[in-house]
């Protein structure tokens, strides 16, 4: 006899499924680079987030990934061009292709950039292909600051990646005052906020290589069963009517 503890009426049987530690820990997982596409959200000739961006993308080739960095520049505004925009259809492509994102903005009137969520604006929810171009991937979240530290920024980056549906990793960067922070050469200097990035960035290959062959189990949801039942019974009764 079922006690109250395990009597759940209101649940759809069809749609519970049991956790199942075989696709949780599968025994054939991906061997191919991890792949991390890198976004950033200034245009300046002196791009500090682009700069810090450039350097994780280093970092990350040194820990075996394979890398992209998607160059904002004539994105258009989100509603102001169709989805065939070739910046647009090159950024999509470029997330479609990545297995983890690093997303570097600075922190301007104590936000994100319009650029950095320009970038994040154009990518739908939506599956594109059947496919939903960021759920179940990993997320770094880093920032810069012309001044003092601040957290603005990656606090609304770590919304939006969960918003996004991205597994993001506790890690995190911000760089106050980035002018002092890279030579003349545009590298990073050594020191204590070189280290948090190479930290983020360690745990970061961690995370996507702990999570991509299983990330389609991780992100299979009850709700969505539910529902996808359900439009299966409209479909199928909808035919037997006619």
């Amino acid at each position: 006899m079922e006690t109250a503890l395990t009597d759940t009426p209101n649940i759809e049987e069809q749609s519970f499924h049991p956790i199942d530690e075989e696709s949780l820990f599968p025994a054939e997982r991906a061997t191919h680079k991890p792949r991390i596409l890198l976004l950033y959200g200034s245009l300046r000739d002196r791009s500090y987030s682009r700069l810090m961006v450039e350097e994780a993308a280093r970092i990350l080739e040194r820990f075996g990934c394979e890398t992209k960095i998607f160059n904002p520049s004539g994105l258009p505004l989100t509603d102001d061009a169709t989805a065939e925009h070739p910046k647009v259809q090159e950024l999509r492509d470029m997330v479609m292709w990545s297995e983890g994102m690093v997303w570097c903005s600075p922190e301007r009137h104590g936000a994100m950039t319009g650029i950095m969520k320009t970038q994040i604006d154009w990518l739908p929810l939506a599956p594109i292909g059947g496919i939903r171009p960021t759920q179940g991937k990993t997320l770094a979240v880093m920032q810069v600051c012309g001044g003092s530290q601040s957290f603005n920024v990656v606090n609304q980056l770590r919304i939006l990646g969960r918003w996004m549906r991205l597994i993001t990793i506790p890690n995190q960067s911000s760089v106050p005052k980035a002018f002092h922070e890279f030579d003349e050469e545009g590298r990073m200097l050594p020191g204590p906020f070189y280290n948090r990035v190479v930290d983020v960035m360690e745990e970061l290959v961690k995370f996507t290589l702990l999570t991509r062959s299983q990330s389609g189990y991780l992100t299979d949801r009850y709700s969505e069963r539910v529902e996808s039942l359900e439009e299966l019974s409209k479909r199928v009764n909808m035919k037997s009517a006619t």
